[in-house]
């Protein structure tokens, strides 16, 4: 077992859950809700009791799956249900699941009964390696991601490689994205290192090396006024792709399969407006698409996906600004790009 300290509160590897026996055994808690979907409750939710020694002391808040219901409609109702479970400000949530469920799960907590305690316990790769690390909480607006939500960081974070045994391929694949990014980054090494590693089995060393990077960003800047913002290379084009895709397509694509498009339109980008080399650009994109599939960014669509870059947050003073490589495993952020430059990254997608 390691453990992680990321600003007063612990990420446990690999822990079996001991520590959080311990803190339920303590009685500090009213009451115990988790939070899932309707596939955590019946894939992982078992997983979860069983390494708690069949724990059962608790009310489940079951919520329906998918990026979709990360709105403020579904926490209206989450907040009802606590009110009527008489939830008071010594209750404690658990948030079993992916993303989705940490995001919303934390930001419910965070601003019922102007807060509760809150755990997470992810169940997928993605949301081990980035959601749930942090302290960010948050919902999507209109298909903007996370536009409403908080700073707030849970009691404890507990990694388990257990439940990653629950995942379809496609879910692990969307994982490990946010694994590359972190090698693109901050740590080069790491990124070579992950080029010779299957997705689908990723050690718990690897996992372990993505949440220390973030962490390590995290503690510097926790309210992401400068170095944080690192950790959004991909994202401002990524989120975009994943709203229009959210809204437009039968199959939508997952948050890793989005943002790896990101990493392509975002490194091409870089060679402009913050040095990498054309060299470095062919290695990422050659990579990245030998693992993801290839998506068909519309024509029609440049004009939205603008719009929805406008939208990020990390633009200032009606400025789009990205985080960009400056070289594999080194990135600077509040890069200034043209609308132009986004449209010839797209195009560059395309082309490939």
């Amino acid at each position: 077992m390691e453990t992680l300290t990321s600003a007063g509160h612990s990420l446990y590897f690999e822990s079996n859950l001991e520590a959080l026996k311990i803190l339920l055994e303590s009685n500090k808690y009213s009451k115990v809700f988790i939070l899932a979907d309707e596939h955590t409750s019946e894939i992982c939710l078992p997983v979860f009791q069983s390494l708690m020694d069949d724990f059962s002391d608790f009310d489940l808040i079951e919520t329906s799956a998918g990026e979709e219901n990360k709105n403020i409609d579904f926490c209206i109702g989450i907040w009802k249900t606590l009110l009527d479970f008489e939830a008071d400000r010594k209750s404690l949530m658990i948030n079993l699941g992916g993303g989705v469920i940490t995001d919303m799960g934390g930001f419910i907590a965070s601003t019922y009964k102007r807060g509760i305690d809150f755990i997470n316990v992810p169940t997928t790769l993605l949301s081990q390696v980035d959601a749930s690390v942090g302290g960010k909480t948050g919902i999507d607006i209109d298909n903007v991601k996370n536009m409403v939500g908080t700073f707030t960081l849970p009691q404890m974070v507990f990694i388990e490689t257990e439940f990653l045994k629950t995942l379809p391929q496609r879910e692990l694949l969307s994982g490990f994205a946010e694994m590359i990014k972190h090698g693109l980054i901050y740590d080069k090494a790491y990124y070579e290192k992950l080029k010779t590693t299957d997705y689908l089995t990723p050690s718990a060393d690897d996992i372990y090396r993505s949440v220390e990077i973030k962490n390590e960003v995290v503690t510097i800047d926790p309210q992401e006024k400068n170095l944080r913002k690192i950790l959004n290379f991909g994202h401002t084009i990524g989120h975009a792709v994943e709203g229009y895709s959210l809204t437009n397509d039968e199959n939508p694509l997952t948050h890793g399969e989005a943002i790896a498009i990101g990493f392509i339109c975002e490194a091409a980008l870089s060679i402009k407006n913050s040095g990498l080399t054309k060299e470095e650009l062919k290695d990422i994109s050659d990579y990245i698409l030998s693992l993801y599939p290839k998506y068909n960014i519309k024509k029609e669509s440049f004009d939205t996906l603008l719009e929805l870059t406008k939208s990020d947050k990390k633009n200032e003073d009606g400025n789009i600004l990205f985080s960009l490589l400056e070289t594999t495993g080194k990135c600077t952020f509040n890069c200034r790009v043209s609308t132009a430059d986004i449209l010839s990254s797209l195009d560059y997608y395309n082309s490939l």
